[in-house]
């Protein structure tokens, strides 16, 4: 979870004034900062740590609400400013932003995935809104539980038909931006598949360019189930940019499941 957090917090600057190296100099800018992809991360742990009912709308929307101007798409502020809590069949990349608690919460495969089907489905419940979300949730649980990355890509690739078999050289060239799942989610992973540490995976995401901060939100967060957490350092910088309220859920949230550190 804090590896999400930490990659939407240094992905944060370069959504809109991408780079194509993973290169770029001090992982941390004056205005690096969480977006809505942390945000909502956190209405997501909340939901978990409260029992994962049916409420998760009202906690996207109260969290919307505390922080209405964190960069949310157009079309969840409708929703989220409106009074329904019909999901609007988004294929878009938000689902998988938010979903890396999921991956941390449940002791089986399979109900992480059905947990993460249910945390994207109340907005994003389009085929491939669902299946980036649950490739995301298991790529998370996958890595906590003593994964290979050649057990990982087989997963992912014959359960959820993403292709991983090219290289980020590969993708780099030409990647534009794109806030689909599809368009997005296996990316982020093929930036963890080639990493050697979680400060690597975060800057190969990056690299990609594109929906920068929610590529590294989503890359950030299986790197940090895989390599055993965010690096001390770096998750204090985090941590010393986050608003008050948005601290105590991640806290509480370690407490519960140690391995989200």
């Amino acid at each position: 979870m804090l590896g999400a957090i930490a990659g939407d917090v240094i992905g944060s600057i370069y959504e809109g004034n991408n780079v194509k190296s993973a290169d770029f100099g001090p992982l941390f800018q004056r205005f690096s900062r969480p977006t809505d992809d942390s945000v909502l991360t956190r209405a997501v742990a909340e939901w978990l740590l409260r029992g994962a009912g049916d409420d998760l709308p009202d906690r996207l929307k109260s969290w919307f609400r505390q922080f209405p101007y964190a960069g949310y798409g157009g079309t969840f502020i409708q929703w989220a400013s409106s009074s329904t809590r019909s999901p609007y069949n988004s294929w878009g990349n938000g689902s998988a932003m938010r979903v890396s608690p999921v991956g941390f919460a449940f002791d089986s495969l399979e109900q992480t995935l059905v947990v993460a089907r249910s945390s994207a489905e109340v907005t994003h419940n389009h085929l491939e809104g669902i299946k980036g979300a649950q490739a995301t949730a298991a790529c998370i649980y996958l890595a906590r539980t003593g994964a290979s990355k050649a057990e990982i890509r087989e997963l992912i690739e014959g359960r959820f038909g993403y292709d991983l078999s090219r290289r980020l050289d590969e993708v780099r060239h030409g990647y534009c931006f794109d806030v689909s799942c599809q368009g997005s989610v296996p990316e982020a992973i093929l930036a963890f598949l080639e990493s050697e540490g979680w400060e690597d995976a975060v800057r190969k995401a990056i690299s990609l360019g594109g929906d920068s901060d929610t590529i590294a939100c989503i890359g950030g967060g299986i790197a940090a189930a895989f390599y055993g957490g965010v690096p001390r350092e770096i998750r204090a910088e985090v941590e010393a940019r986050l608003p008050p309220a948005m601290r105590a859920i991640p806290s509480e949230f370690l407490l519960s499941f140690p391995s989200a550190g």
